[in-house]
């Protein structure tokens, strides 16, 4: 056999996981590996092992000798000194794992760097390098390495110091000398002929190596691009971070042998090295978090006994076949697979919300499981449902059970905060997800790092349609799709720069963030299995491997996702218990609550979870729903695609002789949808029983919908129609059966799923039909801060002719609360809504009224608050705001904001020492006295701006109020306008909120506005001719205005075309 001809092996390779600093994506750098006839590869990104797995797996599977490294930062003292000026210096050094152990030890060298060392960088110490080098090959480093900067200062003393103490930390033959060739970097010849002579004299081996960022020459704008994002630079300012002085490109061996030619030893040292190095990691087999169990017992033998207990639990028959068939053949299933302890665990973890009152549900599949909802886990019986159990765990699937837990995302933390307590909290971790660069940013980015004025960016980006979930948006596919934005790309030469860079960064790594529900849960402190490091924004320990690469490497990921509308039920529950001590049991409440399918068929739905939006609520007036079934259909069916079959179902809800089946075997999976195939399970029983699949076959089809691909669609196509024909039905048949299949191809919504959510939206429908006020007062104080939100809920209460009071010092508490009045219930703006007050504040006025007394006047409230946080700007809030009306007029107090700050000082003054003087004296005519000067009453325009300004929105009145009669006459709102389609004239009314200018390409000034009325807001937009035909409209917001022009619709989002203004 032919000896293997080595190769330069690159050693030192940032990818785009060194985030902003990398450009190469591993696909492309494994490809051009391969090109060049390389047989490994090394990954040596900036402090961080983000790519390690997915790059193990790529080089495995394209025949790469993965080399997993890092590139880390040094500090030369200890990694616990964070001394601002002193402690900033650190070098580079090249670590490389050279087995399984060194792999491990980088993963714990790369966790104690930022959960200890982290100061602007992840920092390692020598200590901990002394402690974890078993198994890892350094190189000396690149030009920021230490042994480099002792060579720029000339001192080889230092020098020789370095290396003996690196080969006494990783051995003799682990250490090597690393040498580059960037000729442009000022002052390395130099170093690199220091570093060769120190090699001689100790007889330590060289290394060459390319610091590649980029993989070809070309790519080095691109780069510098990317670099002036990371740094908000422009790549016009000289004085901007850059690598343009060299060639930093992933390099073939032939390059190499030049920039290496007097010491050729040092390419094919990068071989050595790299045979040196073989790691085999296993990947994809789970452990389970270390629950502990009573002695003598198995997790089967206590799953078992919990989903026995369960049935009387539940107050299900006991000794039931149709259960205890079901039961026992999902714990065979469970307990052939091992995942026992899976189920244990999360049954646990919602063990420990209910015992809290935190409101939780679960999403998925798993609610076709019986054993999760006797150990109540799920709270839907999929027997009652027809839920089939292999939809979520079958005997066939290879993947892990998947069990989504929903808990109040106001009291998430406090289950995340019991899994540390209970498994340790080096075991527990959320999961990192990394955000890329997508199409429309990328562009946005690079026309700002090419000094390009805002309009320019936004203008293109704006041509790129918005992507669908799961399927994101690329620049390619925006070429194709939008022709307005080909020709710009075609005949524009700006356009034309600005899309070949964008192309090039789309899709690199831009950050690390914390995903929205993952955890992991280990048996063992989790540096045995991945890198972690803090959350860069909010400081939470997060895991640097993403939800792939973590259950590679072994850890199942369990999902504890915060929704909001769990929040508003566990709220709304609590007002009702604290106002009528009445327990509400949602898992139990009645499921055919007239009053509630009377609200939802009026359309009556803002505020709700699933049902809300203009299009489900048209749908819903339509259907009438009735029972919970009919909402599991709209759940499932208000999603492109499945849409169509809407109005089918709704017709034969309301006449079932309309009922038909295509087979009489269909009866079986369809008849509780009326014939209609509603969910992604109809199709998989559908492949099942008439085409004679497996549950895998099934399972493999689902997912070849859901990816969309033409050509796997169409094989699936001629597979399931071959097996309709084989099965019994007509070729006719069987084609009709795949046009009602085929809607479902992307979008089909999965029945346990849709039951679980249906379930929840029921609540939610039940809550504010039978609780409105305590409902509507929930939903405001979860959407406190979003002002538009808060908006569309007020003017709903106010529909439901429920008032809604401005907030007052004198009866408002920290958020919204309920105030009972002469036989009807209003709610109260809270202190905490008013911009620039603050809590601490709110709280200090709320105590004294609780513990006093209420507030008697102007003067009594500033003798009573004596708090550090009451100045000009928190009393003004008050004032403006309508918080202080029922002390005095709102003019009058603010002209005399010094005056009453000064009273209220002097007051402290006097309040200070042991006793007041005045306290003391029978006669207390020479107390000091608020006296205020005259002053004008507030406008009632003056007024509404403020609130807006300070509540978000117009409480005591609104600027439209008297143009009613007016706004009568126009005879459409905005709410009405918006369900107009594209190309459609219209005319609205309102008042402008926001006014947003831009330049076009021609310098011309064209503008964006939103215009506001009571029943929502419309964007806007104003060409060239329109602005400057009506400027004087738009010169301030406020403006009550009426407009003409046409609608526009673009990515399902509407704005008017402006044609003429007027004044309202």
């Amino acid at each position: 056999m032919e000896p293997r001809k080595p190769s330069f092996i690159h050693l030192h390779t940032h990818s785009h996981y060194s985030l902003l600093d990398g450009l190469s994506k591993l696909d492309g750098m494994i490809k051009t590996a391969k090109s060049y006839g390389m047989n490994a590869i090394g990954l040596t990104d900036h402090g961080n092992m983000y790519g390690a797995i997915e790059f193990y797996k790529k080089c495995k599977s394209a025949g790469l000798n993965p080399v997993i490294g890092v590139e880390g930062y040094i500090t030369p003292g200890s990694r616990h000194d964070k001394r601002p000026g002193i402690d900033t210096t650190r070098y580079h050094l090249t670590l490389l794992a050279k087995n399984a152990q060194g792999y491990k030890n980088l993963i714990r060298l790369v966790t104690i760097s930022n959960l200890e060392g982290f100061y602007y960088k992840p920092r390692m110490d020598k200590e901990v390098l002394r402690k974890y080098s078993e198994g890892i090959i350094c190189l000396s480093g690149c030009f920021g390495g230490e042994l480099s900067r002792a060579l720029r200062n000339r001192d080889n003393e230092e020098a020789e110091r370095v290396i003996a103490e690196h080969q006494e930390i990783f051995g003799k033959e682990n250490y090597f000398l690393e040498i580059m060739h960037h000729p442009g970097v000022e002052g390395i010849e130099e170093v690199r002929k220091g570093i060769i002579a120190l090699g001689k004299k100790f007889d330590i081996p060289l290394v060459a190596t390319q610091d590649s960022h980029y993989l070809h020459h070309e790519d080095q704008k691109a780069h510098e691009t990317l670099l002036a994002i990371q740094t908000n630079g422009d790549l016009k300012d000289e004085n901007r971070f850059s690598m343009a002085v060299d060639d930093f490109s992933f390099i073939n061996t032939e390059t190499a042998l030049e920039y290496f030619k007097d010491t050729p030893e040092a390419v094919w040292n990068t071989q050595k090295i790299a045979d040196l190095c073989s790691i085999e990691l296993t990947l994809g087999t789970w452990v389970f978090p270390d629950l502990k169990i009573p002695d003598g017992t198995t997790y089967d033998s206590e799953l078992c006994r919990l989903a026995y207990e369960g049935i009387a639990a539940h107050e299900l028959p006991d000794g039931d076949p149709a259960i205890i068939e079901r039961l026992e053949y999902e714990l065979k299933v469970i307990r052939d697979k091992g995942y026992a302890p899976y189920f244990l665990v999360v049954g646990d973890l919602l063990r420990f919300a209910r015992e809290n009152d935190i409101l939780t549900n679960i999403r998925g599949s798993v609610a076709g499981s019986i054993t999760t909802y006797l150990l109540n886990i799920t709270s839907v019986n999929p027997l009652e449902y027809k839920l089939p159990f292999e939809r979520f765990l079958n005997p066939e699937r290879p993947s892990a059970p998947d069990i989504d837990m929903d808990y109040a995302d106001n009291r998430r933390d406090e289950v995340i905060a019991y899994a540390r307590e209970k498994y340790g909290s080096e075991n527990v971790a959320q999961i990192g997800t990394f955000g890329t660069m997508m199409a429309r940013g990328a562009v946005r980015d690079v026309a700002r790092a090419l000094g390009h004025p805002y309009a320019i960016g936004d203008r293109i980006s704006r041509l790129i349609p918005e992507g669908s979930q799961g399927f994101p948006m690329t620049i390619d596919t925006a070429l194709k799709m939008t022709p307005e934005l080909n020709d710009l790309y075609k005949n524009d030469p700006t356009t034309t720069e600005i899309i070949d860079l964008a192309k090039k960064l789309e899709g690199c790594v831009r950050h690390i963030s914390v995903h929205a529900a993952g955890v992991v849960i280990a048996p063992k402190p989790l540096y045995e299995f991945a890198p972690t490091q803090f959350d860069p924004k909010g400081g939470k320990i997060i895991t640097q491997y993403d939800m792939h690469a973590v259950e590679d490497a072994g850890l199942l990921k369990f999902d504890f996702l915060g929704i909001r509308n769990l929040s508003i039920l566990g709220d709304a529950v609590r007002l009702v218990k604290d106002r009528y001590n009445i327990e509400i049991d949602l898992d139990h409440i009645p499921v055919d609550d007239q009053k509630t399918f009377a609200m939802l068929a009026r359309g009556e739905t803002m505020g709700l979870f699933q049902l809300n939006g203009a299009g489900m609520t048209r749908y819903l007036k339509e259907l009438k729903p009735s029972t919970i079934h009919d909402i599991n259909a709209m759940v499932a069916l208000y999603r492109p695609g499945p849409m169509e079959s809407i109005p089918e179902y709704i017709k034969r809800k309301h006449n079932t002789s309309l009922v038909s089946y295509l087979d009489p075997r269909l009866k079986d999976i369809l008849s509780m949808s009326f014939g209609v195939i509603t969910y992604q399970d109809d199709v998989m029983m559908i492949a099942i029983h008439l085409a004679g699949y497996t549950w895998l076959d099934a399972d493999k089809l689902r997912k070849a919908m859901g990816k969309k691909i033409p050509a796997e669609m169409q094989a699936q196509k001629e597979k399931l129609l071959k097996g309709f024909v084989s099965g019994g039905l007509s070729e006719k048949k069987a084609q009709e059966l795949w046009l009602l299949i085929e809607p479902f191809a992307a979008y089909g919504f999965n029945k346990a799923h849709a039951a679980s959510y249906g379930r929840l939206a029921y609540q939610t429908a039940y809550m504010k039909a039978n609780y409105p006020v305590e409902y509507m007062t929930a939903i405001l104080t979860a959407e406190s801060g979003d002002t538009e939100k808060i908006a569309e809920i007020i003017s709903e209460s106010k529909r439901m002719k429920i008032p809604i009071l401005p907030p007052d010092v004198n009866a408002s508490f920290g958020g919204f609360t309920i105030v009972d009045e002469d036989k009807h219930q209003e709610i109260r703006f809270g202190l905490y809504t008013i911009k620039n007050l603050g809590t601490d504040i709110s709280d200090a006025i709320i105590t004294e009224r609780e513990e006093n007394g209420k507030y008697k006047s102007f003067a009594d409230f500033l003798e009573r608050i004596r708090h550090k946080n009451l100045n000009k700007k928190s009393l003004e809030s008050l004032v403006k705001s309508g918080a202080m009306d029922g002390l005095g007029e709102r003019g009058v107090m603010l002209a005399n904001t010094e005056e009453a700050l000064e009273y209220n000082r002097a007051q402290g003054k006097e309040m200070s020492g042991q006793e007041s003087l005045f306290g003391q004296m029978s006669d207390q005519s020479s107390v000091p006295a608020l006296r205020l000067k005259d002053a004008s009453p507030a406008a009632k325009r003056d007024m509404l701006i403020w609130e807006k300004e300070l509540l978000g929105l117009f409480v005591s009145g609104h600027p439209l109020d008297d143009h009613r009669t007016k706004l009568e006459t126009i005879g459409t709102t905005i709410e009405s306008i918006k369900t107009l389609r594209d190309g459609v004239p219209a005319i609205a009314g309102g008042i402008v909120e926001d006014i947003r200018t831009i330049l076009t390409k021609k310098g011309d000034k064209m503008a964006f506005v939103k215009l506001t009325d009571m029943t929502g807001t419309l964007e806007l937009v104003l060409f060239p001719e329109a602005l400057f035909a009506h400027k004087e409209f738009f010169e301030a917001p406020d403006r009550c205005i009426k407009v003409k022009g046409k609608i526009s619709e673009r990515n399902g989002e509407k704005t008017l075309i402006v044609e003429r203004v007027k004044e309202l």
